[in-house]
């Protein structure tokens, strides 16, 4: 038989932390809650999560310096940070420190699940990958292989939309992979406002 998920969160608002708690062991996963940063990294030694979820404003430590800290005790399971806007700066210094991936606040139970499911999934494909440079090689593959499946140019949220991963994650991928001649950009020119950025994978 197959052992239950252990998921670990890290939040120091305790109403998020019982409903998370409630949630997760309903979809049958172990649940483990702590609300700072040290508590949290004496969990993750004592049970050993598949997954870690973390907020940002946490007291005495932040959850970008809790990222780093995880990091050092492992450096492939996956960390989800709880956010509450589309702030690409600090979601780069998280990914950075050693982000997977992002979950928006307020947190809507099934697009949580949808994303835990989506790591899961990952994890199961690559265990023990590690996520140096906050870049994952399943994660980038994952972008790589939803952008050939296209046939032309294709906006951020519609690729985030597409594989299941925040937004954030995915204009920073799209950034790297153009760095790395795997993606080009195209400009998209409306009538009003900014031109929209559009991507296609180099074949």
């Amino acid at each position: 038989m197959k052992k239950p998920i252990t998921i670990l969160s890290i939040d120091d608002e305790e109403e998020i932390c019982f409903s998370l708690n409630a949630l997760f062991k309903l979809q049958g996963w172990r649940s483990y809650t702590a609300q700072s940063v040290e508590t949290g990294l004496a969990l993750f030694k004592a049970y050993q999560p598949d997954i870690v979820l973390i907020d940002y404003h946490m007291p005495r430590v932040n959850g970008v310096e809790g990222v780093r800290r995880l990091r050092k005790l492992s450096t492939s399971v996956p960390i989800l940070v709880f956010t509450i806007d589309e702030n690409q700066s600090l979601a780069n210094a998280f990914l950075d420190a050693g982000a997977t991936d992002f979950a928006l606040k307020p947190i809507k139970a099934p697009d949580l699940v949808s994303r835990i499911n989506l790591h899961i999934r990952l994890l199961e494909q690559s265990p023990r990958e590690s996520f140096a440079k906050g870049i994952s090689k399943r994660t980038q593959e994952l972008i790589e292989n939803y952008l050939s499946a296209q046939s032309d140019y294709i906006s951020a949220y519609a690729i985030a939309e597409g594989t299941g991963l925040a937004y954030q994650t995915v204009c920073r991928y799209l950034q790297h992979l153009m760095q790395e001649g795997r993606v080009v950009q195209d400009s998209a020119y409306g009538n009003v406002g900014r031109p929209k950025q559009l991507y296609r994978r180099i074949i």
